[in-house]
């Protein structure tokens, strides 16, 4: 953490040695995540680069190489990552406090997507997970983030996997193909963990749905005391079904972000028409 002298607190990240990419490429990708204004994820403060000339061996002989550094400033976020909040066993916040951080990442997903030139994390995960001192979340991290030109499915041309295991989705792993419910499949592995534990992620593929759902609800009825509300019931249970069709193997049987958000706000409304079918 460092200090700007306007008194501004700021998290500055070094980034690792990137020599596939160019300067202007590092710009300009800073420059549309700058453009990035969203409670719900980081502030890109700036960024600055060094280049210095070293002397390095090869094949026998010295030479000059110039190495650059870069660094990026970040909005300095308190409440330190979601991933320390998790565990084995389900979240250890409160149930309003768990909702508050679906919700907002979901949110954030949802501005990210929803745009003519949307941006995918395809590195969602706990860990990329920031909480301020009001427990608000705010996803951060965009080293591994893509800006595209429409919302259609991209095959990637590199073989090399990049991302974290467990959160990516089959058709990444398999295929190399990116879409949007790259990151939908990443977030319903992350509200499974805050709802069920790591060990209830691992085990609910061995589990019928509903049983799986049904267990959810009961160890949420007993965590809070049994004074859980009729409406943070349907939260709890509402959370948990979208979990379980964003890590759908097909991916067009996975809702939207734009679906998800939607679902989440017509929470205690009578529902016409909830999100279901087939999506690309």
């Amino acid at each position: 953490m460092e200090l700007f002298n306007n008194g501004e607190e700021v998290a500055v990240k070094k980034l690792h040695q990137m020599l596939w990419i160019d300067d202007e490429q590092f710009k300009n990708e800073l420059n549309n995540l700058m453009m990035v204004q969203h409670k719900n994820i980081v502030r890109l403060v700036g960024y600055c680069y060094h280049t210095s000339q070293i002397v390095v061996e090869y094949k026998g002989n010295h030479v000059s190489a110039s190495v650059v550094e870069r660094a990026i400033c970040l909005e300095y976020v308190q409440g330190g990552s979601l991933d320390n909040q998790l565990s084995a066993e389900p979240c250890r916040l409160d149930w309003d406090t768990c909702y508050k951080i679906i919700k907002g990442i979901c949110e954030g997903l949802h501005y990210l997507h929803n745009d003519d030139t949307p941006i995918y994390h395809l590195d969602l995960k706990p860990a990329n997970i920031l909480l301020d001192k009001d427990m608000a979340a705010k996803i951060a991290d965009f080293g591994l983030s893509r800006l595209f030109y429409s919302k259609q499915t991209y095959m990637t041309q590199s073989q090399d996997i990049k991302g974290t295991r467990g959160y990516m989705p089959p058709e990444y792993i398999n295929r190399q193909k990116i879409s949007p419910k790259f990151d939908v499949f990443s977030l319903g592995v992350i509200i499974i963990q805050i709802m069920a534990g790591k060990e209830g992620y691992y085990s609910f593929p061995y589990s019928p749905q509903k049983e799986f759902i049904k267990n959810v609800r009961e160890n949420w009825r007993t965590k809070e005391q049994a004074t859980m509300s009729p409406h943070a019931s349907e939260e709890v249970n509402t959370c948990i079904k979208i979990a379980l069709k964003c890590v759908e193997d097909d991916r067009t049987r996975r809702p939207t972000i734009a679906q998800i958000v939607n679902e989440l706000s017509n929470i205690g409304v009578a529902k016409v028409h909830p999100f279901s079918g087939r999506t690309s």
